[in-house]
């Protein structure tokens, strides 16, 4: 009987162990991967036809089944899994209409026409983002590198990496993944 009851409390101390584990392991991935897990308000840039004004917003925090309802299964892998589109297939490659590029998570201004390049990566290039305020920034070390993961200060949604080998005059290069994109034109 005596074996029984420490064989039992050996296991309850193993699923213990592995709920904590499992839990802890999770709260580093989410810091390391730059998941924002406190709400709260911050200040980004607004665009408004030709004015623009720091304003403060709420964070947007949401269940990976809310994302999954309101994006695509590849804007969902990148921007919530941390995902890549295969190079020169998203829509804003080798796009050149006049506008804003914004978070297709949040709808969040982040990158203008005005600073997009061809980077000849197959990936929409920008020098700048639009405003410091509205993109954030996490190390990136998965694929045997070290990267800078660029993703929206707001929703937390993954873009894509910044390099510094890009062209005057802030030698970046915002490598961002289409699908984590939507555009507005502007006149």
């Amino acid at each position: 009987m005596k074996r029984y009851s420490v064989i039992g409390s050996l296991c309850l101390v193993c699923v213990i162990g592995g709920i904590f584990v499992g839990t802890l392991s999770g709260i580093l991935k989410a810091r390391e991967l730059g998941k924002m897990s406190t709400s709260g308000s911050i200040k980004i840039k607004i665009f408004n036809a030709a004015t623009s004004s720091l304003e403060e917003v709420d964070r947007i925090l949401k269940t990976d089944e809310e994302w999954r309802k309101i994006l695509t299964p590849e804007q969902f892998e990148v921007t919530r899994g941390h995902g890549t589109e295969r190079t020169c297939s998203g829509p804003f490659y080798k796009h050149k209409a006049k506008g804003i590029y914004k978070c297709v998570c949040c709808g969040t201004d982040l990158f203008s026409s005005e600073t997009k390049f061809d980077s000849k990566t197959g990936w929409p290039s920008y020098w700048q983002p639009i405003s410091e305020n509205n993109v954030g920034y996490d190390v990136d070390n998965s694929l045997f590198m070290r990267r800078i993961e660029v993703h929206c200060v707001r929703c937390g949604a993954h873009l894509g990496h910044v390099f510094d080998d890009g062209p005057p005059p802030t030698r970046k290069r915002y490598c961002i993944n289409s699908v984590a994109l939507k555009f507005v034109e502007t006149k």
